[in-house]
């Protein structure tokens, strides 16, 4: 072999190790499952992530809380079990704790713009341990009310035992009658089958990926919510990264959600009749007066909460944010 032949190879051999070097996993955990529209969402994520990087990024995508269980987001990101994760109501999060599901009537015609707006307000509290938001699981569309058989009123919950996601739900099943019950989503189906509860808030879209029709099949379509669940990121580990591919991860995540949102809402509407049909039981929706009754009474006991987590100021804006989108 020649000396020119010898050093063309060493210095192709240079560049692909220097390549190899370079490349990174990151791992995304979701509570979704694969049949979850919202999985095609970060599958989109990582599709795009690939390509703004020019494959230097990966993004592994662990579905169905195989990394951690619901309330264990920001001790995951923080311990390095994983790199992007939905993020609950988390007591070091307090105004996000508060305001990511929040009593409003939301028009979704500008959600992508909505929700952006939202994760710049609550980006400093995240900052401050440890975390940045990179893209959002929106479920102000779906976020609804289950229950075994018909009911009366939902403001008359009798006693019933109601699955809870925080403390907003909470509030509302105290509020209304009832005992909420905290249950992961994906120990919802077991529950309900035992008896553990007599009623579900969930996902539209949950509720179908784990087929609680079975158990769960009258629905009250309600529309009480403004939602929003964050995946973030380990700071530390996105401060890692180059400026080029920090604003990829960045750019990802909101071209995806842009692709996502009618693709998620018709899988949505799909959802409800189906999952109806195969449980044999029906979906009323309640009316536009009683909606805004009981967002009203919600939201009046929720403003101290929301000033107290948040601070007069940036509960102000978040209140204003939700103002100029409101039905």
């Amino acid at each position: 072999m020649s000396t020119q032949t010898k050093l063309l190879a060493y210095s192709l051999m240079g560049a692909l190790l220097a390549s190899t070097a370079q490349a990174e996993t990151i791992r995304l955990s979701t509570y979704v499952n694969e049949t979850d529209i919202r999985y095609q969402g970060f599958a989109k994520f990582a599709e795009l992530v690939s390509e703004k990087t020019e494959s230097r990024i990966t993004v592994d995508i662990f579905p169905s809380s195989t990394l951690h269980g619901w309330s264990d987001g920001v001790d995951a990101l923080q311990g390095g079990v994983a790199d992007i994760s939905w993020i609950s109501a988390d007591t070091r999060l307090p105004c996000y704790r508060v305001t990511s599901l929040y009593p409003a009537a939301i028009d979704l015609e500008d959600q992508v713009g909505l929700d952006a707006a939202y994760a710049d307000l609550i980006a400093p509290e995240a900052a401050e341990v440890g975390l940045i938001p990179i893209i959002n699981s929106n479920y102000s569309y779906d976020q609804e009310w289950w229950f075994q058989g018909p009911i009366d009123s939902l403001s008359n919950l009798d006693g019933m035992l109601v699955r809870s996601i925080g403390p907003l739900v909470s509030m509302m099943i105290e509020t209304w009658g009832g005992q909420p019950v905290f249950i992961a989503p994906g120990e919802v189906f077991q529950s309900a089958e035992r008896g553990v509860v007599n009623g579900i808030n969930m996902g539209v879209a949950t509720y179908s990926s784990w087929q609680l029709w079975n158990v769960m099949p009258y629905m009250v379509n309600a529309s009480l919510f403004y939602g929003n669940i964050q995946y973030m990121m380990n700071l530390d580990r996105f401060n890692s990264l180059s400026e080029e591919d920090q604003t990829a991860l960045l750019e990802a995540g909101a071209e995806t959600e842009a692709w996502l949102q009618p693709l998620y809402e018709d899988w949505i509407d799909g959802q409800v009749g189906n999952a109806v049909m195969k449980g044999g039981g029906a979906a009323v929706s309640i009316s536009t007066q009683e909606r805004n009754a009981m967002i009203s009474e919600i939201a009046a006991q929720w403003t101290e909460e929301v000033d107290n987590a948040c601070g007069p100021e940036l509960a102000e804006q978040i209140r204003a944010l939700f103002a100029q989108h409101q039905l």
